[in-house]
């Protein structure tokens, strides 16, 4: 193994007899390390857009959400939930409380989302960053307060400190309709528009508007009932363990989601889209791998002297497959050390000098491309070259050793 490894390395780094041959094997080397560096700026890509979104929906999404598996609400009041409230990790808890209702202005109306939270939300999440006018607020001195999203405020064509309120419908519980006076079967509540957030993603900005707890108390008719409890943890805790630990107190009967899998359905599209991307790639890092045939081809040609002098030395077919099998994979190896090498700098370069822009300044929520080399998917891009370089050079090999084999 050590004197076939030894020969290939002479191989491929000294002067062939013919210079063609060494700009074949340039060429092999340029068409994978080029082919590595699109894979590894791609999904560097991915992950800068995945990183973007996650950070927008830190600014709505707390860090833990505690659900009901099934129904809308629990009660927070009970054992379980006090001795949750006492661990050392967290740092901070909303309670919250949200349903369908629909919202109307004026002559406008609209299906929305309502969200009732504890008055300490803007403190367990920093939506003041995506406030798009006004000022974050729940409530004043005479009124409650709404915070809506730039979709809905859109449609219902409001703007902060309009003198009209808006009137949120909810229909009561375990009331049937009543067709002489259907809107008896209805609670009504007002509130003033104090805040326009924009999320830039539409679940929210389409969908949401945010109240007091106690306003959605009264609305959906429930007193201590919450859908929700979302949690802030200290600096040093360790979510993944909090999160366990949580899920051991409740049981089965209740969900405790991370950020990520608050919104599973947004992130697992990106890592599909991200990995099907990746597949596609690797094809052309198949096709770039064949040039490592035809450079082996024409140095398995070249070194015929060579082989004779090495099989009068005592050397086996196998040896000699070895070879240049080593010679092959060594061509895959420094095309993708050099195409991983080359794309990392260049994706740092964009995450820190954003280089390429997406467009029109101030259309999207970043002006220039996102990126963010993981580790993780340089191993794997360097596994898959190797393993791609492999499989595109043992046949070849193997044919081109048993035809000069059987010339002997």
């Amino acid at each position: 193994m050590k004197l076939s490894f030894y020969i290939a390395k002479r191989y491929l780094f000294s002067k062939k007899s013919h210079n063609v041959i060494n700009v074949i094997s340039l060429v092999a080397v340029c068409g994978v390390a080029i082919a590595t560096l699109a894979t590894v700026c791609i999904l560097s890509v991915f992950n800068g857009f995945r990183g973007l979104v996650s950070e927008m929906f830190s600014s709505f999404d707390p860090e833990l959400k505690i659900t009901v598996v099934q129904g809308k609400v629990f009660d927070p009041t009970t054992e379980v939930f006090l001795e949750i409230r006492s661990l050392p990790e967290i740092d901070l808890i909303t309670e919250s409380l949200e349903d369908n209702v629909l919202v109307r202005y004026r002559e406008r109306q609209v299906p929305v989302v309502l969200k009732g939270v504890s008055n300490n939300f803007d403190r367990l999440v920093p939506i003041q960053n995506v406030l798009f006018d006004g000022e974050f607020r729940l409530e004043n001195e005479a009124s409650a307060l709404a915070n809506i999203g730039i979709g809905i405020a859109g449609v219902l064509g409001l703007y902060i400190n309009f003198s009209f309120p808006m009137e949120i419908y909810a229909p009561k519980r375990n009331v049937k309709v009543n067709m002489a006076n259907p809107m008896a079967s209805f609670n009504m509540e007002y509130a003033y528009v104090s805040s326009i957030f924009k999320v830039d993603q539409s679940i929210y900005d389409e969908n949401y508007v945010i109240v007091p707890l106690k306003l959605a108390h009264s609305l959906f008719d429930y007193t201590t009932e919450v859908s929700a409890w979302e949690l802030r943890l200290k600096n040093a805790a360790d979510i993944p363990a909090v999160q366990k630990k949580i899920r051991r107190l409740l049981g089965n009967d209740f969900r405790v989601e991370n950020r990520y899998e608050q919104q599973k359905e947004a992130f697992r599209m990106i890592n599909i889209e991200k990995w099907i991307t990746f597949l596609m790639l690797c094809f052309i890092l198949l096709i770039a791998a064949f040039n490592i045939v035809g450079s082996l081809s024409m140095l398995i040609v070249d070194k015929q002297e060579n082989i004779n002098t090495l099989r009068n030395l005592g050397a086996d077919n196998r040896l000699i497959s070895r070879i240049f099998l080593f010679e092959g994979w060594m061509i895959s190896a420094v095309g993708a050390m050099a195409g991983i090498l080359l794309g990392t700098l260049l994706c740092l370069g964009q995450q820190y000098f954003g280089w390429i822009k997406l467009g029109n300044a101030g259309a999207f929520a970043v002006d220039a491309y996102p990126v963010r080399v993981m580790l993780g998917d340089l191993i794997i891009i360097l596994i898959a070259v190797l393993i791609i370089g492999f499989l595109a050079v043992i046949y070849p090999v193997q044919y081109f050793s048993k035809k000069i084999n059987s010339k002997q």
